[in-house]
C-alpha cells in the first residue's frame, strides 16, 4: 500500500484537492476532520483539554476561539495541545489505514506535516499550493478570521516555499477547479494508481 501525504499551509485548498483524490477512488484520512470529532460536543478529548486548559470548557462544549486564542500567544501551551491531540489523532490514522488495508493506496490529508516532522511516515508527499494573495484573500474570507490571526498562524507554519522545495508533488490550486483535477489525476497515473470513480 502507497501512503500519500497531502499537505500545504493555511487557505491552499488541501479540502478541495483531497476531494478529488476521493473521487478518483483513494480513500482520505482528514486529521482536520478528526480533530474537530476529538474536540466536538462528546468528544473524546474535551475532558482532558478542560482540565489542562481551564475555562475553555462549558456545560461539555469547548470553546475552539478561546483554545486557539491562548496556544496561538504560548507557544508552550500549543506544545501541551498537541501533546494531548497528536497521539489520539495517530490512532485514528492507524485504524483508518487498517480500515483500508486492501486500497493499493491512502491519501492522509494532514495540514501540519513538515511542523511536526511526519513527512517520513510516507512514501510521498504532496503540497498544495497557490500565491500568497490568493491564499490571503481565501483565508481572510473565514469567518472570525483577522490579519492578525492569519500572521500567527503563517508564523507557525513551514513557508510555502520550503514546503514546495521538500514536496514529491505540488498542486497549484491558483486557477480554475478543472486544472487542479487535471494535475490530481496527472499525479494519480504518474503513481501508477488507476484512477476510479
Amino acid at each position: 500500500m502507497m501512503r500519500i501525504a497531502l499537505t500545504g499551509s493555511i487557505g491552499m485548498g488541501k479540502s478541495a484537492v483531497a476531494a478529488m483524490f476521493r473521487r478518483a477512488g483513494i480513500p482520505v484520512f482528514d486529521a482536520d476532520a478528526v480533530v474537530r470529532g476529538l474536540q466536538g460536543p462528546g468528544g473524546a478529548l474535551v475532558g482532558a483539554i478542560g482540565a489542562a486548559f481551564p475555562g475553555t470548557v462549558s456545560d461539555g462544549m469547548l470553546d475552539r476561539e478561546e483554545l486557539a486564542r491562548i496556544v496561538l500567544e504560548d507557544r508552550r501551551r500549543l506544545a501541551q495541545l498537541e501533546a494531548i491531540v497528536h497521539p489520539a489523532v495517530q490512532a485514528a490514522r492507524e485504524a483508518f489505514a487498517k480500515a483500508h488495508r486492501e486500497s493499493p493506496a491512502l491519501v492522509f490529508e494532514i495540514p501540519l506535516l513538515f511542523e511536526t516532522g511526519g513527512e517520513d511516515a510516507f512514501d510521498k508527499v504532496v503540497v498544495v499550493s497557490a500565491s500568497p494573495e490568493i491564499q490571503r484573500a481565501r483565508v481572510l474570507q473565514r469567518p472570525g478570521m483577522t490579519e492578525a490571526k492569519l500572521e500567527s498562524i503563517l508564523a507557525r507554519q513551514t513557508p510555502d516555499s520550503d514546503k514546495r522545495a521538500r514536496a514529491d508533488f505540488v498542486i497549484d490550486t491558483g486557477g480554475d477547479l478543472s486544472t487542479t483535477e487535471h494535475r490530481v489525476r496527472e499525479i494519480i497515473a504518474c503513481l501508477g494508481l488507476a484512477p476510479g470513480g
